[in-house]
C-alpha cells in the first residue's frame, strides 16, 4: 500500500498529507500484525514477494495515468489491448526458457481447462483496467487488501488452515483503516474527516501551503 501511494504522489495522482499519512500507516500496522507470528513464514518467499509488489504498483500506477491521470485517457478495452502483447513476450520468454517437450501433449490433453481460464484471465485484466480506472491505483490496492483477507478467511473456514487470534485482530484493523480511507475519499468534508485533521494538527484546507505559497509574507513599501 506505502508503494503505490509514495508512488502516486510522486506522479502527481494522490496529495500527501498528514490524515493520509496516518491512514495508510493504520493499513500497513493491520496487515503487520496478520502476519506476526505465521507458522509458514518463509524470508526468501517474502523477497520475492516485495520485488512482485514494487512490479504490480508501478503497473497499477502507470496504468492509472495511462487511464485517466495522463493525457492518453484509454478505455480498459484498449489499456488490455496495450499492455497484453507485452505480457505475451514476458511469457514467452519463460515458456522458452523452461520448455519442456511434453508441453504440446499436455496442452492438447488440458484444452478444456485452459481455455476456460484463459478467458477467465481476460475479465480479470478489464476489470483490473476499470477499477484502476474508478477509484484509482491505491484504491486498487486496498481493494487486494480485502481481497487477501477473504482468501485467508475463507481457507480457514473451507480448508482448516490455522488463523490466529492476532492475525483476526490484524485483519479487522486493517478493514477498519481501508473502510475509513474509503470514507475520506466519499465524505472528505465529513465531521469524523475534520475531527481527524484537527487531531494531526493539520491546517485548514485554505492555508495548506501549495508550490505557490510564498516562503515569506509579502510586505509593501511606500515610496516617498
Amino acid at each position: 500500500v506505502i508503494i503505490a501511494f509514495l508512488m502516486s504522489c510522486a506522479v502527481g495522482l494522490q496529495a500527501m498529507n498528514r490524515v493520509r499519512c496516518a491512514n495508510i500507516v493504520w493499513i500497513i500496522a493491520g496487515s503487520a500484525m496478520s502476519v506476526t507470528g505465521e507458522v509458514h513464514f518463509v524470508l526468501i518467499g517474502f523477497v520475492f514477494q516485495l520485488i512482485s509488489q514494487f512490479a504490480e504498483c508501478s503497473r497499477a500506477v502507470m496504468g492509472e495515468v495511462v487511464l485517466g491521470g495522463g493525457g492518453l485517457k484509454l478505455d480498459p478495452l484498449s489499456y488490455t489491448l496495450f499492455v497484453a502483447p507485452t505480457c505475451l513476450l514476458v511469457l514467452l520468454v519463460g515458456n522458452a526458457v523452461t520448455w519442456d517437450p511434453a508441453i504440446p501433449a499436455r496442452l492438447a490433453h488440458w484444452w478444456p481447462y485452459i481455455l476456460p481460464n484463459a478467458l477467465l484471465a481476460f475479465v480479470l485484466n478489464i476489470l483490473v483496467a476499470s477499477i484502476i480506472k474508478e477509484i484509482s491505483a491505491v484504491g486498487f490496492i486496498l481493494a487486494g487488501v480485502c481481497k487477501d483477507i477473504a482468501i485467508v478467511l475463507f481457507s480457514s473456514v473451507f480448508f482448516g488452515e490455522m488463523v490466529t487470534s492476532t492475525q483476526v485482530v490484524g485483519f479487522l484493523v486493517a478493514l477498519a483503516g481501508v473502510f475509513f480511507w474509503s470514507y475520506l475519499k466519499a465524505a472528505p468534508d465529513s465531521a469524523a474527516a475534520n475531527f481527524t485533521a484537527r487531531l494531526l494538527l493539520m491546517p485548514p484546507d485554505g492555508k495548506v501551503p501549495t508550490e505557490n505559497t510564498a516562503l515569506l509574507p509579502s510586505t509593501s513599501s511606500a515610496k516617498v
